[in-house]
């Protein structure tokens, strides 16, 4: 049909601005991460990951006193741009206007082609909050008692958030170990003065941020990601266990109580389903292999100065399993998201202290950089690793050591696996492992910042492992609160929770009894705990709140003599007290004589039994019962 030629400049004009109404609606940023950040870091650039669909050729621009934008760079998808700024000294919180300005070009027909004839400029402004530095980490250290839970099986304190239509797992079933259980944040506020009581300064939650994962299957079952260590937004506390709201109100409720709070760190991989994963701004970001490539789980070709670059490369790079992709820390961008990530949970959050996940999985020097940048914000924070190793130099290598090799680790603390084993062989073998252990603690620059355990999330319960033997028990728990460094409890030690990890890890995460609706009984009560629950509640209450009023426990040297017929003997000192600590393995009473240990004793003269509250008036001859601990006060 033939228009006139006003009618086809008028229709031209109106097909012009319909393209460019939908061009212009197309520029759109739907995630900025960081999500903020703050004024007053002594680093003062931050690196923003800029997400929205094909915003590649955007330009940024910001007019705000003392923020500058240096650059803005590119990646191969054009979902991606990154903008580093610069934040003066100077500059005060607030609302900055990120302007963000894209040219869109114009098309139009001509005969049977489709040509640009021009462009329009088009410009949004994206509001980012810059905010004041609040953030003062209590330092965590051998004056602590860390206890470690997972939070969807310690305590459902909201039932309302145990399930949601719009994530990938939607179930929750308390019948199904391998499900969720809805344990929540709310549920652990609830039971804070649990805590407190128990004696109790730090708790270590297992991963808080977001696991918006599928069922995976492992083994044959369908299991959910329950435990935290497959994130899929970094900015988000999963929303199940109660959002970012519910993990600010229990570090702001638990630093009230005088409690600390560590959190979980996975740096080594992410869930499959991580937003960043799922539109990914590069291959590289990611450790990329010709075919799927597993790690092998071996420390010793990180370690080893005769390994192969190949062994070396395939435990550090590949993949901790099929559905938990692998960072590539060498990509300058994947270590810039990480670490700003570690600061701003700091600054955000509010947090004390952090444990890392598979530390020697991780790029080695991307771990230096990044505690190095956590450390100078922080100088007290206190980190440790997770190397789940084979002996003590290997242990010694991934943290600060003496140790004369090429690369030097500046993690200031180590999960202290090798303590672990040796308490297992010292009660189950009766052969004093503790001592030689602890003699090779001349290779660490500071022993007394590794966090020494009888079990974890991962491990075998302590109970079972040592055959349910309560006098064992006692003496591990002796052992645990009276040695050097940071002692850890694994929920439900200490009303006797029991199991090994047979068929799976799921049968040593139990709910904890009374944290959940429905429950017949709840162990966070004398009333609710059996005699044998509440013996062993009390021994570990009775230490643990000893060991906050005694500075020797505390931060004292610690004396150690040769074992001698079962018995191993050792002291903490300070100028402030004296505690002695005997340790009896065998299956016969022994009477001690204390004269070959006069160089700690010498002006002693009586002592205070701690678990009994006693009074030796004599101390030349002490005796120990079969398989029994004495932990003495000396005046």
């Amino acid at each position: 049909m033939h228009l006139p030629l006003p009618l086809r400049l008028a229709l031209t004009f109106f097909l012009l601005c319909v393209t460019y109404f939908t061009e212009a609606q197309g520029l759109k940023i739907d995630r900025i991460n960081p999500t903020n950040w703050f004024v007053g870091m002594k680093n003062q650039q931050v690196q923003l990951l800029m997400h929205g669909p094909n915003i590649k050729g955007t330009k940024v621009k910001v007019t705000y006193p003392g923020v500058f934008v240096e650059r803005v760079q590119t990646v191969e998808n054009p979902n991606y741009i990154i903008v580093d700024l610069t934040i003066a000294s100077a500059a005060q919180a607030g609302t900055i206007q990120l302007q963000c300005t894209k040219i869109f070009p114009i098309t139009e027909k001509r005969q049977n082609a489709t040509v640009i004839s021009g462009g329009r400029e088009v410009t949004i402004t994206v509001p980012y909050e810059l905010k004041a530095r609040t953030a003062k980490p209590q330092t965590v250290s051998s004056r602590d008692l860390v206890y470690l839970l997972l939070p969807d099986r310690f305590a459902n304190g909201d039932p309302t958030n145990d399930q949601f239509s719009d994530l990938a797992d939607t179930q929750s079933d308390r019948n199904n170990p391998f499900l969720r259980h809805g344990g929540d944040l709310q549920g652990i506020i609830r039971n804070l003065d649990y805590f407190k009581d128990l004696g109790v300064t730090t708790l270590w939650l297992n991963p808080v941020i977001e696991n918006d994962q599928a069922l995976t299957d492992e083994g044959g079952t369908r299991r959910s990601a329950y435990h935290g260590y497959a994130f899929t937004d970094h900015y988000n506390v999963d929303k199940r266990l109660g959002g970012n709201e519910a993990y600010l109100k229990l570090i702001k409720t638990a630093h009230e109580k005088g409690l600390k709070i560590m959190q979980d760190a996975v740096y080594n991989h992410v869930g499959n389903r991580h937003w960043i994963v799922r539109d990914l701004p590069s291959k590289d970001w990611l450790n990329q292999w010709p075919e799927y490539q597993n790690t092998s789980y071996k420390d010793q070709p990180v370690v080893d100065p005769y390994a192969s670059k190949q062994d070396r490369k395939i435990s550090q790079d590949g993949w901790f399993t099929s559905f938990l992709p692998d960072w590539n820390h060498k990509n300058p961008f994947v270590a810039n998201f990480l670490i700003q990530h570690a600061l701003w949970t700091v600054e955000y959050f509010g947090i004390d202290a952090w444990r890392v996940d598979t530390y020697f999985y991780n790029h080695l020097e991307f771990m230096n950089t990044l505690n190095q940048r956590l450390l100078e914000e922080h100088p007290n924070l206190y980190i440790c690793g997770e190397n789940w190793v084979n002996n003590v130099p290997n242990q010694a290598y991934f943290v600060k050591n003496n140790l004369s090799v090429p690369w030097k680790s500046n993690l200031p603390g180590a999960i202290d696996f090798q303590l672990y084993f040796a308490t297992n062989e010292s009660l189950n073998q009766s052969n004093n492992r503790w001592y030689d252990l602890l003699g090779q603690d001349i290779l660490y620059a500071d022993a007394s910042r590794n966090l020494i355990f009888l079990d974890n999330h991962d491990l075998d319960r302590y109970f079972s492992v040592i055959g349910e033997d309560f006098n064992k028990y006692k003496m591990g728990i002796t052992f645990l609160l009276t040695t050097r460094g940071i002692p850890q409890l694994y929920y439900g030690t200490e009303i006797l929770m029991k199991n090994f990890k047979n068929p799976t890890d799921a049968e040593v995460r139990k709910d904890f009894p009374g944290g959940f609706p429905g429950d017949p009984s709840s162990k966070f009560t004398a009333n609710g705990r059996t005699p044998a629950e509440n013996e062993a509640f009390n021994f570990v209450r009775t230490l643990a709140r000893y060991r906050q009023q005694s500075t020797a426990l505390q931060t004292g040297k610690l004396t150690h003599f040769l074992p001698q017929d079962g018995i191993y003997a050792y002291f903490r000192h300070d100028s402030q007290g004296k505690v002695m600590v005997l340790l009896n393995s065998s299956k016969e009473t022994k009477s001690i004589s204390t004269d070959r240990f006069s160089e700690v004793m010498n002006g002693v003269s009586t002592a205070r039994n701690v678990l009994t509250g006693a009074t030796l008036s004599s101390l030349k001859q002490i005796q120990v019962l079969p398989w029994s601990s004495l932990v003495l006060e000396l005046h």
